[in-house]
């Protein structure tokens, strides 16, 4: 798949820049009709060392250009030749060597030029499966329902620079399946296809500095800030670094709006002002961060669901996190966050991790146990954690596992109830495959 993606951009490429490359040596003009090139080319001909255009002839009616000779030679110099068969050969290319000179460069920028766009990307197959029972204050009984989902995601990277790359990633869904209640409540139908370009952004490395201009995924994208926001990030450092980023917070769900709950409820291709400040630390077995983060939450378009005192809307969120792997197996990692809004403006999450899936390495496997309390103010996107949904708490348990090279299968599994009540209770499986290239 790099290959052809590659192959057919570099020749785009090629085509559009030919002019460009040859016009020095101007391989485009006629070798003349009484020129010695063409007896020593029929020579070789009729020896079996060229073949002419493919068709067993040279096109007497017209005059070769200077390019088109260079090519036969090239072909020529590939083949072995003797005797009188060789020199006619190296006096044609002594004659042709600007051309073919030019022809190795255009060959190397072509080699070059595909190293400078790399591609990636995968494929997966999403299931899910939901139980809710319903306290008794809320009717009693339950509900089942389940979704699938299909993507296919590529992600670019060009380098500009020693300094400078642009990457992007690109993602089509389609759904396989939605046969629950609330998916039929919300009008969502099988088979809904989108194409979406999600991230898209200009990023340059200076030894402790990295500067990142576009759309692309917000600091603490790992805790309470799973999104993506349009604007600019400057970090500087190495094993302690600072962090800032200001722009535009975007809010895209990937089917319909009714799955946001919390401060972005009932939004769709929205935005809002957005800025971020902190710290982290990363060296050997630990890991530590702190972070402010502050977003514009403008209740005519965003709804009610965020408020301070029933009048402000602007969401001030503080974040700790922090994590020590205490073996090359075992790892330790918890965070917790809280918003100045009137309900459920505390989240919090701690993990224990065992191994983990190498996409490389077949065989390789990893466990996990989890609490998580995810408040659904108290994150600008609650709903980063697959088992357990914005405004819940409860446990996880997980695995993955690598089936085969580059395929990587991964179970979940929560149980959970609402963090305000009355509180329904929950079951929710998460299955995915993954199939990287």
């Amino acid at each position: 798949m790099k290959k052809t993606l590659v192959s057919a951009l570099t020749t785009a490429l090629v085509v559009g820049a030919a002019s460009t490359t040859f016009a020095a040596a101007n391989p485009f003009s006629d070798v003349p009709a009484d020129h010695w090139a063409y007896d020593a080319v029929s020579q070789l001909a009729a020896d079996g060392v060229i073949e002419g255009y493919g068709d067993s002839t040279f096109k007497g009616n017209r005059n070769i250009t200077r390019y088109e000779m260079a090519q036969m030679v090239a072909k020529a110099m590939a083949k072995s030749t003797s005797g009188a068969d060789k020199a006619l050969v190296d006096k044609l290319a002594a004659e042709f060597a600007e051309e073919l000179n030019n022809l190795g460069v255009r060959v190397s920028n072509l080699e070059r030029n595909a190293d400078m766009v790399k591609w990636n990307g995968k494929a997966e197959y999403t299931y899910t499966h939901d139980k809710t029972k319903f306290n008794a204050a809320n009717g009693g009984g339950s509900q089942t329902g389940a979704d699938g989902k299909l993507l296919f995601r590529l992600e670019p990277t060009a380098e500009v620079n020693s300094n400078w790359h642009v990457k992007a990633r690109l993602d089509a869904t389609t759904r396989a399946q939605s046969d629950g209640p609330a998916a039929r409540a919300a009008g969502v139908v099988d088979n809904e296809d989108r194409v979406q370009l999600k991230r898209l952004w200009a990023q340059g490395d200076y030894d402790k500095l990295q500067v990142k201009l576009g759309k692309f995924s917000s600091w603490n994208d790992d805790a309470w800030a799973d999104h993506t926001f349009t604007g600019a990030e400057v970090s500087y450092g190495k094993d302690v670094k600072g962090v800032v980023g200001f722009g535009r917070l975007n809010r895209d769900s990937d089917f319909d709006a009714s799955n946001i709950r919390g401060a972005f409820a009932g939004t769709k291709n929205a935005s809002v002002g957005y800025q971020y400040v902190g710290v982290e630390y990363n060296k050997d077995k630990l890991n530590a961060g702190i972070a402010y983060h502050r977003a514009h939450v403008s209740n005519g378009a965003f709804g009610n669901n965020f408020s301070r005192n029933g009048l402000e809307d602007t969401m001030n969120l503080f974040g700790i996190k922090a994590g020590y792997a205490f073996s090359k197996n075992v790892a330790l990692n918890g965070w917790y966050a809280q918003s100045n809004a009137d309900t459920e403006k505390k989240a919090a999450s701690i993990e224990v991790d065992y191994k983990g899936a190498q996409q490389e390495n077949k065989g390789t496997w990893g466990a996990w146990v989890a609490y998580r309390h995810m408040g659904s103010n108290a994150a600008f996107n609650p709903g980063t954690f697959d088992a357990i949904g914005s405004g819940e708490k409860g446990w996880e348990i997980g695995g993955n596992y690598t089936v085969l090279k580059n395929i990587v299968a991964t179970l979940r599994y929560g149980k959970t109830k609402d963090i305000t009540g009355p509180a329904d209770k929950y079951d929710h499986l998460f299955g995915r495959v993954e199939f990287f290239f």
